[in-house]
C-alpha cells in the first residue's frame, strides 16, 4: 500500500492485534524544490528567448556554425525552460482518486524529454560540423565574437538563476543542463572566433562546435539515465538496499524482512515498503517506530511497513 505524502500526516499503526499491522510515515521534505526553482526558470526563460533571436541573426550574418549550433541549443533551451516551468506548476496540482500521487512524475518525464532532445540536437550538430571540416566556409569572426560574448553573459546569468534549484529537482536540472550547454557553446564560439580572426583557422569553428557538443552529451546522457531509473522505480543510487535491509533486520524483535522495495517517487521523495516479521505481538509498536527512525537516517520519510506475526516467522525467508 502506498499513500501520497502529506506534511500533516502523523505515523499511523493498525495495532498489533491479529499478529500484524502497518505504519505509514510521510514528510514534506523540501516541498520538492519546485517553488525555489520557479522564479529562476521564469527569468532564465525570458533572457534565453530574447538572446535566441540575436544569436540566430548574428550566426547567419557571420556564417558561423558554432554560433548557429549555440542558437540551436538555445532554441531547445527555450522549449526546455518553458516545459520545466509548466511542469513545476503542474506537478504541484493535488492528487485525485485515480492519481493518488498527483502529477509529481511529470517532472521526471520533463527531465527525460530535455535530456533526449539534447542528445538528438547534439547528433545533428556533429553531423553538420563534419561537413564543415570537409568544406570550410568563410566566417565573419568579428561579429561572431561579439554575439558569442553576449551569449556567454546571458548564459552565465541564467545558469546562476537555476543553479540552486538544480540540486533538488530533476526537472530544473534538465533546464540547467540546457543552459549550461549553451554556456559551454558560447565559450567554444569565442575561442573559435579568436582562432579565425587572428590565425585564420576556419576549421576552428566546426571543431569548437564538436567539442562543445561532446561535452554536452555526457550530462544529457546522465540525465536521461537517471530519469529512466526513476520511472522504472529503481533503487536510488545513493541508497544501498542491503544496508536498508540490515537496518530493519537489526531492530529488536524483528525476525526477518521480505518484499523490500525502495524507489524514488520524484526528486527529493524516496519511498520504502516492506513486510517485517515480528513474532511477539507486544514488540509490534516499538518495532514500527524504530523502523521508521532507521529509515529517516537514510533520508527515507515515505515509509510503509506491514508487520507480520508468529504464524509467518518460520515460513517467510529473509529476502
Amino acid at each position: 500500500m502506498r499513500a501520497r505524502p502529506s506534511p500533516d500526516c502523523a505515523p499511523l499503526a493498525n495495532g498489533p492485534a491479529g499478529g500484524g499491522g502497518r505504519v505509514h510515515t510521510h514528510a514534506d521534505g523540501s516541498t520538492h524544490a519546485h517553488a525555489s526553482g520557479t522564479t529562476g526558470l521564469k527569468w532564465a526563460l525570458a533572457l534565453t528567448l530574447a538572446f535566441f533571436f540575436a544569436e540566430v541573426i548574428g550566426g547567419w550574418l557571420a556564417n558561423s556554425l558554432a554560433l548557429l549550433a549555440d542558437a540551436g541549443h538555445m532554441l531547445t533551451d527555450v522549449g526546455a525552460l518553458a516545459l520545466s516551468l509548466f511542469v513545476a506548476w503542474f506537478s504541484r496540482q493535488p492528487g485525485t482518486p485515480s492519481k493518488t500521487f498527483g502529477y509529481l512524475r511529470w517532472e521526471i518525464l520533463a527531465a527525460f524529454l530535455n535530456g533526449a532532445i539534447l542528445l538528438v540536437v547534439s547528433a545533428g550538430i556533429v553531423w553538420e560540423a563534419i561537413g564543415r571540416l570537409r568544406h570550410p566556409e568563410p566566417i565573419q569572426s568579428g561579429l561572431m565574437l561579439v554575439v558569442a560574448s553576449g551569449g556567454l553573459v546571458v548564459n552565465i546569468i541564467a545558469a546562476r538563476l537555476l543553479h540552486e534549484g538544480a540540486s533538488g529537482s530533476l526537472n530544473v536540472r534538465g533546464a540547467y543542463l540546457h543552459v549550461l550547454s549553451d554556456l559551454l557553446g558560447s565559450v567554444a564560439a569565442i575561442i573559435a572566433a579568436l582562432a579565425v580572426r587572428y590565425q585564420g583557422w576556419t576549421i576552428a569553428d566546426p571543431i569548437a562546435s564538436m567539442v562543445m557538443t561532446l561535452l554536452i552529451v555526457r550530462g544529457a546522457w546522465a540525465l536521461v539515465r537517471e530519469s529512466v531509473d526513476v520511472l522504472l522505480e529503481a533503487v536510488p543510487p545513493h541508497i544501498s538496499l542491503d544496508a536498508v535491509r540490515a537496518a530493519i533486520a537489526g531492530v529488536p524483535g524483528v525476525c526477518s524482512v521480505h518484499d523490500l522495495h525502495v524507489w524514488t517517487v520524484t526528486s527529493g521523495m524516496v519511498a520504502m515498503s516492506a513486510h517485517v516479521v515480528v513474532p511477539a505481538p507486544a514488540d509490534h509498536p516499538a518495532a514500527l517506530e524504530q523502523v521508521r527512525a532507521a529509515m529517516a537516517r537514510f533520508g527515507i520519510h515515505h515509509v510503509t511497513v506491514q508487520i507480520e506475526g508468529q504464524e509467518l516467522a518460520d515460513c517467510i525467508p529473509n529476502r
